[in-house]
């Protein structure tokens, strides 16, 4: 009985002694985690501080027109792209949908069904049949017109996205001379060359490049999906004007 007490304090010795080892070391990753968790938000800061302080230094003149063109450049992008998804119709669904007005209902009915569908191509449509009583030419003369002026619909203002894709960088290479100049201009007035004269000319150059740079590349890749979706949305539209003919023909025989 007495070993077995004395086992028994011998464990509980060894239990204490392990659980006061563990605590400083639990202690330990708790205050590790909590660092951690304080130098991320500092980390977040640190960058948008960085990168306000590399705005500044480069200058507000041409750094403040290429942030100009990278807003008026992303407005007309998220414009386009709205405007675009909205003008996506299922153009299948829409031939049927005619095929079948015109079987029940005539031209009235198919011309109804076409102004409670929103988007171009159902716009196309309902001037084919609006022109179907003067004979199939003349409303196939009428989708073709109308495919022209929903196309100029489609592609409004997407030239102003390229040219801040094309002014961004120019404006950037720009700031890149006037920023070599300025150290030639030191260099000349000190009669001395000194990397302390000409450090701050070629960081404002590189500076406005490089943020020049960023800016096209972001506008560019708008400027491409929005080109993508138009092209995708002029094709829907000459396959359904064609399917439309189609169904006109069918319906005089």
């Amino acid at each position: 009985m007495r070993k077995l007490f004395i086992a028994l304090t011998l464990l509980g010795f060894m239990a204490t002694a392990n659980a006061t080892i563990a605590t400083p070391n639990t202690a330990t990753s708790v205050a590790t985690s909590i660092v951690q968790d304080e130098e991320a938000p500092a980390q977040s800061a640190s960058f948008t501080q960085e990168l306000k302080k590399r705005f500044i230094e480069g200058g507000p003149g041409f750094m403040g027109i290429v942030l100009i063109c990278l807003i008026l450049g992303l407005a007309i992008a998220i414009e386009r792209i709205i405007f675009l998804n909205l003008a996506t119709t299922n153009t299948k669904k829409l031939t049927d949908g005619v095929e079948e007005a015109l079987s029940s209902g005539g031209v009235d009915a198919a011309k109804e069904y076409c102004r409670n569908t929103k988007g171009p191509v159902a716009s196309i449509f309902y001037q084919g049949l609006d022109r179907m009583d003067e004979g199939v030419e003349s409303a196939e003369k009428a989708v073709v017109a109308y495919g022209g002026v929903q196309m100029g619909q489609l592609e409004k203002n997407v030239s102003w996205i390229s040219l801040f894709i094309a002014l961004a960088p120019m404006l950037g290479f720009m700031g890149t001379v006037i920023g070599m100049i300025q150290a030639f201009d030191k260099i000349e007035a000190a009669g001395d060359m000194q990397p302390s004269l000409v450090a701050g000319g070629i960081k404002v150059a590189l500076l406005t490049t490089v943020f020049g740079l960023i800016v096209a590349i972001i506008l560019q890749v708008f400027y491409n999906y929005i080109v993508a979706k138009i092209d995708s949305i002029v094709n829907d539209m000459e396959d359904a004007s064609i399917t439309l003919i189609d169904i006109l023909v069918a319906q005089k025989k």
